[in-house]
């Protein structure tokens, strides 16, 4: 079991869901950006998803995409992500680096699974990349003992459902919404698709895509394993700085753990 699952295994032993947190590296720099990773653990994130700045982001929406193109005009490289992986697990929390797949098929697959292994990384988030189409990214990950995070949507069949729950290691992903990120706020589907996910799946369950506020996050950590939240920690960076990003971090926390769990 990798760190992430084990640290989500920890927190629903205290009865509550995980909250996770996304900030991607290299905004407002690079150092700015570790000092918020650092403030989110210290305001209550289990785990960090570290995102690499592409200058494609499909699945981002606009908070992200700005905050992604000032992280690469500022010069943050996929080696960054390092940098901010050793900090995160330092504070005391897994960090997996969420990435569009091209940056790892150009950087080099089996390098950067080995170099994110010596960070103290725990895998990747891999939005892009389809399950059945991965071998060498399998490979390199059990070579390095790392989490493969898979995403699944309202749209997957059941066979893909399958497929991805079974190729996936630390959680999967559950999208809430259709589209890119932090457009809409999660609706009632989310609910749905973490019931259909359990139907085949023994790995925690964590929703992503459009949670923002500690009731939105009560709501979702009622049942689901985890409550991923990215786009409101980019906007309290941009107007508060790290402060800002740890007080959010102790409103979204609180809501987690205010949260009525529904059983599994």
């Amino acid at each position: 079991m990798g760190s992430v699952a084990q640290r989500i295994e920890q927190v629903r032993a205290e009865g509550r869901a995980a909250l996770v947190g996304y900030l991607p590296v290299g905004y407002p720099t690079v150092e700015g950006s570790v000092e918020a990773m650092r403030a989110m653990v210290a305001g209550g994130v289990d785990v960090v998803e570290i995102g690499l700045p592409y200058s494609d982001p499909l699945m981002d929406g606009p908070v992200i995409q700005r905050a992604t193109q000032q992280a690469l005009d500022n010069g943050a490289r996929s080696r960054d992500a390092f940098t901010a992986v050793r900090a995160v697990v330092g504070a005391g929390a897994p960090a997996l680096v969420m990435t569009y797949w091209n940056l790892i098929d150009r950087y080099g697959i089996e390098r950067f699974a080995a170099e994110l292994a010596e960070a103290g990384g725990s895998g990747l988030i891999t939005p892009d990349l389809l399950p059945d189409d991965c071998e060498d990214w399998l490979t390199a990950s059990e070579s390095h003992d790392l989490d493969r995070v898979f995403l699944v949507a309202q749209t997957t069949t059941p066979e893909r459902m399958r497929m991805t729950v079974e190729a996936s290691r630390g959680f999967v992903y559950a999208a809430s919404l259709m589209g890119v990120t932090g457009v809409r706020s999660v609706g009632v589907e989310a609910r749905d698709l973490v019931a259909r996910t359990r139907e085949v799946a023994t790995l925690p369950v964590c929703v992503g895509l459009g949670v923002r506020t500690a009731e939105q996050a009560a709501d979702v950590a009622g049942y689901a394993d985890g409550v991923i939240v990215g786009t409101a920690f980019v906007q309290a960076l941009e107007s508060g700085g790290p402060s800002a990003v740890e007080s959010l971090a102790r409103e979204l926390a609180e809501g987690v753990r205010a949260a009525e769990r529904v059983s599994a």
